[in-house]
C-alpha cells in the first residue's frame, strides 16, 4: 500500500512512493468527511484521476484511493487537479478494491446500468445521506469504476449498495470526473445538514430552509441513524469477508455446492446479506451456527 508524495512541481516525475497504512483517524474532533473515501478502480487515464481530484476538494473530500491505476498521475494529472493537487498528492495506491475497502463499514459502488443479478439499489441522496449517517461510526467508501466499462459484477459484489446517477437516458454519458462531482455533492449537501450552525441556513432538497434555530442536527431528525445507542456496529468488510467464506466453506462441507462450481449460490447469498445488514454481534452467532454445520459434516 502506497501514497503519492509530490516532489518537483514543474514537469518530470511528480511523484515518489512510500508506505502508507489506510486507517481512520482516532480523533472524535476529525471532520466527518475526512472519513469518506474516494475510490477510484483501474483508471485508465491520469487525466481523470487529477479531474475527480478537483471535484472531490470542491466538497470538501481528501480521502482519495487509486485501485491498480493503469497510468500514475503525472504532470498532466497535476494540472487537470488544479488547486487540489494536494489531493492527489495524499492519495493512497492499492493493488485490489478488497485492500482498499477492508476496514470500511459502508461501501457503494457506482453503475451505469443494471445487472443480472438485482442488488440493494440507491438514489444518489440516498447514498450521500446514508454515508454521512454511518462515516460517524466507520470509514465509509464510494466506488468508482473503469471510464470505459465501470466495475466488474466481482467487485460490485463487494459493495453494500449500488447507486445510480439518473442520467438523461438518450444521452447518458457521464464521464468520471462528473459521476465523482454528482455523489459528492450529495455528501456534502447530507453533511451541511449535520452542521450545527446557528447563523447559517441550509436547504433541505425539498425547498424548504433549516438551520438558525435547530439545536440538533436537521440531518439527525430527517434520517434517523441506522445505528442506535443500544446497536451494535456494522461489521468492516474484512469481517464481511471471512463471514461470506466461512458460508461457502460450510455449505461445501455439507455437499450443498460443490468445491469448484459455487454458481450463484454465494452471491445471492451476499445480496440476502447486504438487504438485511447483520450487525457484528450478528454475524459472530452466524459464524458460530456455521461451526456447528461444519463439526455436523464431519461426524
Amino acid at each position: 500500500m502506497v501514497v503519492l508524495s509530490a516532489l518537483n512541481p514543474v514537469g518530470g516525475n511528480l511523484f515518489a512512493l512510500k508506505n502508507i497504512k489506510l486507517k481512520m483517524s482516532d480523533s472524535k474532533k476529525s471532520n466527518l468527511l475526512d472519513h469518506v473515501r474516494i475510490i477510484l478502480v483501474n483508471t485508465s487515464d491520469c487525466r481523470n484521476i487529477g479531474s475527480a481530484a478537483r471535484a472531490m476538494k470542491t466538497m470538501g473530500l481528501s480521502q482519495l484511493v487509486l485501485v491498480d491505476p493503469v497510468e500514475m498521475p503525472n504532470g498532466q494529472a497535476q494540472a487537470l487537479a488544479a488547486g487540489a493537487t494536494d489531493v492527489l498528492a495524499n492519495a493512497k495506491v492499492v493493488n485490489t478494491l478488497s485492500e482498499a475497502i477492508g476496514d470500511c463499514g459502508l461501501v457503494i459502488g457506482t453503475s451505469a446500468r443494471s445487472r443480472t443479478l438485482p442488488w440493494p439499489m440507491l438514489e444518489p441522496r440516498g447514498c450521500g445521506e446514508k454515508m454521512v449517517v454511518e462515516a460517524r461510526e466507520y470509514p465509509v467508501a464510494l466506488v468508482f469504476g473503469r471510464e470505459s466499462s465501470g466495475l466488474t459484477n466481482d467487485e460490485l459484489q463487494l459493495c453494500h449498495f449500488h447507486v445510480q446517477i439518473p442520467a438523461n437516458p438518450d444521452y447518458s454519458s457521464l464521464n468520471l470526473a462528473m459521476a465523482v462531482q454528482t455523489l459528492s455533492y450529495e455528501v456534502r449537501t447530507s453533511y451541511l445538514l449535520t452542521l450545527n450552525d446557528a447563523s447559517q441556513e441550509h436547504s433541505t432538497g425539498n425547498g424548504t430552509y433549516i438551520g438558525k434555530k435547530s439545536g440538533k442536527s436537521e440531518l439527525d431528525k430527517a434520517i434517523p441513524s441506522t445505528i442506535s445507542e443500544d446497536d451494535e456496529l456494522y461489521p468492516v468488510t474484512e469481517e464481511s469477508e471471512r463471514f461470506y467464506q466461512h458460508f461457502e466453506n460450510a455449505l461445501k462441507a455439507t455437499g450443498f455446492i460443490g468445491d469448484k462450481h459455487p454458481g450463484l449460490v454465494m452471491t445471492k447469498l451476499r445480496r440476502l446479506f447486504n438487504r438485511a445488514r447483520p450487525d457484528v454481534k450478528e454475524i459472530k452467532m452466524m459464524r458460530g451456527i456455521l461451526a456447528s454445520v461444519e463439526r455436523a459434516a464431519k461426524q
